[in-house]
């Protein structure tokens, strides 16, 4: 089943463009990422969905539904900009979110005791929003997020201005609600989070969508490298495009290897044994998603 569709979508503002013909599906219960420098279209995007603001063309699903209040009770959302009501104490705040959302003020507060004694902050029940230091406050701006545990759960940017230990603590919590079937959807700029994370994944820049997929075929776009350990250069193998020396010592050389697209290394490997090229080591490297996102979006990662 499909959590969330998003068909032919484009948002204008005046004469700027925002979001272009965007295009993209999320299954359900999957975690899904949503990748983009500043000012790719990430954020309006997610307004979209949640019915803040209207598309000026295109069609969005929600649980199979049109964007609008009555999916409430089965969305969670965290925005960007934080925000609570300072005079009311952490407890209240997440009980009153609860309600917003459907559920009885019994359960609500139920869920709100739950998650606070979860996330440590049993004895700050009764505190003031405005006593909570910054930490503590994004905790319960979290727990706003998912009192109603959430059948699609949509986060934007949810790990700006965190400490690594609320890093992980979102982290976490993002990975319980997975076990449980949840849908999430979160927008980021920081490649090490999606990619410890997302099931798939979706590249915005300049508000057009430029990949999506799965981390394994993000990868793919780029061509293969090597690390190699080898006497001479491996220039004129098959498939090597490019080798550059690294260093090395006592008549071995290292090389950054890299391959033609679509260029196998075992089929190189197999070359260097047919030849019999020496080599002392012979390592594929990992692309990381940062370096998918450079050579996919390049300098169109950011805009004004």
């Amino acid at each position: 089943m499909t959590a969330l569709l998003l068909d032919s979508v484009t948002k204008e503002f005046g004469d700027k463009r925002a979001v272009d013909n965007l295009s993209f599906t999320v299954r359900d219960g999957e975690v899904y990422g949503f990748l983009g420098g500043n000012g790719a279209g990430k954020t309006t995007s997610l307004r979209m969905v949640l019915d803040i603001i209207r598309p000026t063309a295109g069609r969005i699903e929600i649980l199979g539904r049109a964007p609008g209040r009555e999916n409430s009770a089965e969305l969670g959302f965290l925005p960007e900009e934080r925000g609570l009501y300072r005079t009311m104490t952490a407890l209240d705040t997440i009980t009153y979110f609860g309600r917003l959302k459907g559920m009885s003020k019994s359960d609500a507060r139920r869920e709100g005791r739950a998650l606070l004694e979860r996330f440590g902050l049993a004895d700050s029940a009764n505190t003031r929003v405005e006593k909570l230091s910054k930490g503590m406050a994004q905790k319960v701006q979290l727990a706003t997020a998912v009192v109603n545990a959430p059948r699609l759960l949509i986060l934007d940017e949810p790990f700006s201005g965190l400490d690594p230990v609320n890093q992980g603590l979102l982290e976490a919590e993002i990975q319980r609600l997975a076990g449980q079937g949840a849908t999430i959807v979160f927008s980021t700029h920081v490649m090490q989070h999606a990619e410890r994370l997302c099931d798939r994944l979706l590249l915005l820049a300049q508000g057009r969508k430029v990949f999506e997929g799965t981390q394994d075929e993000a990868r793919a776009t780029l061509p293969a490298r090597l690390s190699v350990l080898a006497r001479e250069t491996p220039v004129g193998l098959p498939g090597v495009i490019q080798a550059v020396e690294m260093g090395g010592e006592n008549g071995w050389r290292e090389w950054d290897v890299r391959l033609a697209p679509g260029g196998d290394p075992g089929d190189l490997l197999q070359a260097c044994t047919e030849r019999g090229f020496a080599l002392r080591r012979f390592e594929q490297r990992r692309p990381s998603l940062h370096d998918v996102f450079i050579h996919l979006v390049g300098g169109e990662g950011e805009r004004a």
